[in-house]
């Protein structure tokens, strides 16, 4: 296999290894939303950061 097909998927590789590293550390900044049907008493709207 000629050397320069290996750097490419060397490359390849890597960018898909930091791009799935990069989304997990951005989406555990992300908040999840709260659910309207909670059935606990002391929900409240106003509390909702959304």
């Amino acid at each position: 296999m000629n050397l320069t097909w290996i750097i490419i998927i060397i490359a390849i590789v890597f960018g898909v290894v930091v791009g799935n590293i990069l989304l997990l550390k951005h989406s555990a900044k992300l908040k999840m939303p709260t659910t309207a049907t909670k059935k606990n008493s002391s929900y409240d709207d106003e509390e909702d950061e959304w």
